[in-house]
C-alpha cells in the first residue's frame, strides 16, 4: 500500500515561491483569466489588443519594431497583422524609404474598435491589482518596467 500524504488544498512551493519566472507565469495566467472574461464580448486575444493599442499609440510604427517591442516572433507578427488587416482594423503600407519594411496604422474601424475596448481593458487592468493598494500597484508597475528596461510612461 502506498503512503499518501493528505492535503487540505494548500500547496507548498518551497524555493519556487521565490522564482521570478514562476511568479510571472502564474500572474500572467491569473490576469488572462480575467482578461478573457472582461473582453469576451469583443472576441479579442491579448496579443491582438496589444497590437491594436500599440499601433494606436504609435501610428505608422514599423511591423518589425512592434514585433520587437512586444517580443513577438516576426513570422507570428506577420500572421497577426494579416488577420487584423483582413478584419479591416489595420492597414499595412510599404514605406518609400525601405521597401522591405511595413508600416502599420489603424483604420477608422480599428480606431473605433480600440475605443470600444478601452473601457473594458481599463476595468480589467484595475481588477488585476485587486489585492494590492494603489501604492503597491504603482510600485509593482514601476519595478516591472524597470525589470523590462521600458521607458517610464508619459504623464498626461
Amino acid at each position: 500500500m502506498l503512503d499518501r500524504d493528505t492535503h487540505d488544498g494548500a500547496v507548498r512551493f518551497g524555493p519556487l515561491a521565490e522564482s521570478l519566472g514562476l511568479l510571472l507565469r502564474l500572474s500572467q495566467l491569473h490576469s488572462f483569466h480575467d482578461f478573457y472574461t472582461a473582453l469576451e464580448r469583443h472576441h479579442v486575444r491579448p496579443g491582438e489588443i496589444s497590437i491594436l493599442m500599440m499601433i494606436r499609440e504609435n501610428p505608422g510604427i514599423r511591423q518589425g519594431v512592434l514585433a520587437s517591442a512586444l517580443m513577438i516572433k516576426r513570422a507570428h507578427m506577420a500572421k497577426m497583422a494579416r488577420r487584423l488587416e483582413d478584419a479591416g482594423l489595420i492597414e499595412r503600407r510599404v514605406p518609400p524609404d525601405d521597401r522591405r519594411a511595413m508600416e502599420l496604422r489603424l483604420t477608422a474601424q480599428g480606431e473605433l474598435r480600440a475605443a470600444e475596448m478601452t473601457p473594458d481593458l481599463e476595468a480589467h487592468e484595475a481588477r488585476n491589482f485587486g489585492g494590492l493598494t494603489p501604492e503597491e500597484a504603482a510600485t509593482l508597475r514601476t519595478l516591472l518596467r524597470k525589470y523590462l528596461a521600458l521607458d517610464a510612461p508619459k504623464e498626461d
